[in-house]
């Protein structure tokens, strides 16, 4: 005999906020499409592939890295609180 799931099920404000985000989602796809589009006949030269190249790797380079830097961190205990005032505090409501 299976037990039933634990799975909390999803309320109407989250069925609104999905909705919203899809249509938020779908309204920047069609203003992608239109300004592509519009801006079809301007040349870019070889130094401005260059450049849009290099600045999409190094935002991905660098926001990787920061993500990268936040999860070892979590992981490590470095964001652990440094003040014995603040993690008592801390501990005692983890306690509640």
């Amino acid at each position: 005999m299976q037990q039933p799931s634990k799975r909390a099920r999803i309320g109407s404000g989250q069925i609104v906020l999905l909705i919203v985000l899809a249509a938020l989602l779908v309204l920047t796809g069609v203003w992608a499409a239109y300004v592509w589009n519009a801006s079809s006949d301007v040349p870019m030269s070889t130094h401005g592939w260059i450049a849009l190249g290099l600045g999409t790797f190094f935002s991905l380079l660098i926001g990787c890295g920061l993500m990268a830097l936040m999860f070892f961190s979590s992981r490590s205990g470095y964001d652990e609180a440094a003040s014995p005032h603040l993690k008592e505090r801390s501990e005692s409501e983890d306690r509640t």
